[in-house]
């Protein structure tokens, strides 16, 4: 009997566990997890390596961005980046275009320890992503992709 795919299985709609939107949520708290159980060698918390993490994809962004993309309240954010800068983590900034603002940048410090939740990053993505054929994945990078722009333009 041939294999059935990840997308050939489907439970049936009124099964609420089973819900697409179920799915993708427990499958992210247990990439997360995974993430965080070998991620403790690192010596940051989850929060700590959260702000590295979107501060490597975009250097400098403002305390204020970087609270809307953490989804926290920007004196929580603040609290962390206090201890963060303290450990020579990141560097605040003050905005050339907004006295006001604070921008945030990593700092060398950070090289090698970005460079170990890149592979940790890399050995959790392929022990969730076993067994399922290069194709396949590429669908659901294709779909997840497409959902995510659905409900961004739907800001």
């Amino acid at each position: 009997m041939p294999r059935m795919t990840a997308f050939e299985k489907r439970p049936a709609p009124d099964e609420p566990n089973k819900s697409i939107g179920f799915i993708i949520n427990d499958v992210a708290r247990l990439l997360r997890r995974n993430f965080d159980r070998r991620a403790h060698v690192l010596g940051l918390t989850r929060a700590q390596w959260t702000v590295l993490a979107h501060l490597r994809r975009k250097d400098g962004l403002r305390q204020t961005e970087l609270a809307d993309l953490l989804e926290v309240q920007p004196i929580t954010l603040a609290r962390l980046i206090d201890r963060m800068e303290a450990d020579s983590w990141v560097k605040r900034k003050n905005d050339p275009t907004d006295r006001r603002a604070k921008q945030v940048f990593l700092t060398k410090k950070v090289l090698p320890v970005l460079k170990g939740m890149r592979a940790i990053g890399k050995t959790v993505m392929d022990e969730s992503l076993a067994g399922i054929a290069d194709n396949e994945q590429e669908q659901l990078r294709g779909m997840l992709l497409a959902m995510r722009d659905n409900l961004s333009a739907r800001k």
